[in-house]
């Protein structure tokens, strides 16, 4: 049995849910094909950034999500650092994401990846164009210049098809069926540690941990440890917990005290109950492309990494809002080769530099301050130094920025990179994540922002924005067009023309008339 589709996404987790949400948005016909039925109850990808909170809200099921939470408000995304164990005099409690909530329209949230897969699945139920096969897995992936054949098994041996395709996309995991099949190579940082990740029930610890000021997470820094990290985390607010920790690389679940190891870390006595221990190698891994011919992967099945700093989730939801928009451009005819290259050109540089400036430099200047200093050799010295390792929390929430300054089919600046690094600020700067402004409906910009290209229009003649207006209509462009007035918070734009793409990055912005409206429409679509 042969059926055709639009799209084929293999995998339905959270992003390749979110893909299928995205893409029957906007009309697509796609199948999803996932062998579990139901989500993995693993606690795991529990912070969302505030633009993920912003794909959420663009798909209508933010409010979803965040009902879904099981920590009340007064425990934040952020966490505990303490040095040695719990117990220790040295901790501090810094601000993490929650201080750059003001540059985008929707605050950060914090709940188990899981949960948000089950917001996902109900909203695909509203989606007629979107064909759910959950017990289902993906076997065999081939392409041609006219289009893609996946043949899928049903997980309970009762049944096989082959679903064709226009274009089909992997977001299998780590261990991606497709990208290995499409032959795309990975760079890897393998840091030869085996972790352990372990779910278990306990009353007392809660009770022993109101020492510290409500938090999600409680980080443990050991100077054994090569900067390799220890920390509890909540699941909910008075038992359900998840650890993670580096182990021997003997180690299995029959043959280690892992409740003398929670002990440890916490530094003191408790009675707990584990649900599950599994574990996992400590490495980060990045696809050399994202894309070869009509088959492309997105989130673990093209970066993965460990889980410090909530970057994977996080960079799989907004790997489906670069691409869906793409693949429906291309689908509904205004699309281009050139917009479908921009995918991996302009995604592909940001987690290879997460991965090497965030997260392994991360471990490497934990190592280094606990190979230099201990409150054991030079007490007054590690206090001081303790307080400068504090200091440099907040500075790496706001210079993490990913942003396509470099990309093709953005009017960056000359020397352009797309960059993980950046800053944050209330200007729209081209290829960089469009700041919220009110307007003077009272209604914020993102309310009124259109499902796929947006004009927003302060202070503008008619002329300029009629020759967008004739620009996107010959080349097939969906455009919508936002009037006000350049005042009123406005003026923090610095522009008082925005072309915004349908992921919310800016195109290209002027503070006077465009010398050629069809060339800025063009090449924002791969045209050019």
């Amino acid at each position: 049995m042969n059926k055709h589709y639009q799209v084929v996404i293999v995998g339905g987790g959270p992003v390749g849910a979110a893909l299928a949400v995205e893409l029957g948005l906007r009309g697509v016909a796609c199948a999803l094909v996932e062998r579990r039925l139901k989500p993995q109850r693993i606690p795991k990808g529990q912070n969302l950034t505030q633009r993920s909170m912003e794909h959420l809200y663009s798909w209508g099921i933010a409010d979803a999500v965040r009902a879904s939470r099981m920590l009340p408000p007064e425990y934040p995304m952020s966490g505990i650092v303490a040095y040695r164990d719990l117990s220790t005099d040295f901790w501090y409690a810094p601000p993490l994401r929650e201080i750059v909530n003001s540059y985008y329209f929707e605050q950060n949230e914090r709940l188990p990846q899981y949960l948000v897969e089950y917001v996902l699945r109900k909203k695909l139920l509203e989606l007629p164009n979107v064909d759910c096969r959950f017990g289902w897995a993906a076997e065999k992936i081939e392409q041609d210049a006219s289009g893609v054949r996946v043949a899928i098994a049903k997980e309970d041996g009762g049944g096989n098809e082959v679903l064709s395709a226009d274009y089909a996309v992997g977001c299998d995991g780590g261990h991606s069926i497709v990208r290995r099949q499409i032959g795309i190579q990975r760079s890897s940082s393998d840091f030869d540690q085996l972790m352990v990740l372990a779910l278990f029930r306990s009353k007392e610890l809660h009770e022993k941990l109101k020492r510290f000021p409500p938090r999600s997470t409680y980080r443990v820094l050991h100077p054994d440890l090569k900067g390799y990290w220890q920390f509890f985390g909540r699941v909910d607010v008075g038992e359900s917990w998840f650890f993670h920790s580096p182990v021997p690389a003997s180690t299995t679940r029959d043959n280690y005290d892992f409740h003398g190891l929670l002990r440890r870390v916490a530094g003191f006595d408790f009675a707990c109950e584990f649900d599950y221990v599994g574990f996992w190698d400590l490495r980060i891994e990045v696809a050399k492309s994202y894309q070869i011919g009509r088959v492309f992967i997105a989130g673990d099945a093209a970066h993965s990494h460990p889980p410090y700093g909530g970057y994977g989730l996080n960079n799989g939801l907004d790997d489906v809002a670069n691409l869906g928009w793409k693949l429906a451009a291309m689908l509904q005819g205004w699309g281009s080769d050139g917009l479908l290259k921009s995918y991996s050109e302009e995604r592909q540089p940001i987690f290879l530099e997460t991965g090497r400036d965030f997260i392994e430099a991360g471990i490497e200047k934990d190592a280094a301050f606990l190979a230099r200093y201990s409150p054991d050799k030079d007490r007054a010295e590690f206090e001081h130094a303790w307080k400068d390792h504090q200091g440099a929390a907040a500075p790496r929430v706001l210079t993490y920025e990913p942003h396509y300054e470099g990309s093709p089919i953005v009017f960056g600046p000359p020397d352009g990179r797309s960059s993980a690094r950046g800053t944050h600020t209330f200007t729209a700067r081209t290829g960089h994540h469009l700041p919220p402004q009110p307007l003077s409906s009272g209604r914020n910009v993102f309310e009124e922002l259109g499902p796929y290209f947006t004009l927003l229009a302060f202070d503008t003649d008619d002329r300029t924005v009629a020759a967008f207006a004739e620009a996107a209509k010959e080349l097939g462009v969906p455009l919508k067009t936002v009037r006000d007035t350049y005042g009123e918070g406005r003026e923090a734009y610095e522009a008082k023309l925005i072309l915004v793409r349908p992921d919310r990055y800016v195109a290209w912005t002027s503070d006077g008339g465009p010398n050629d409206a069809k060339g800025i429409m063009s090449k924002a679509v791969g045209r050019a």
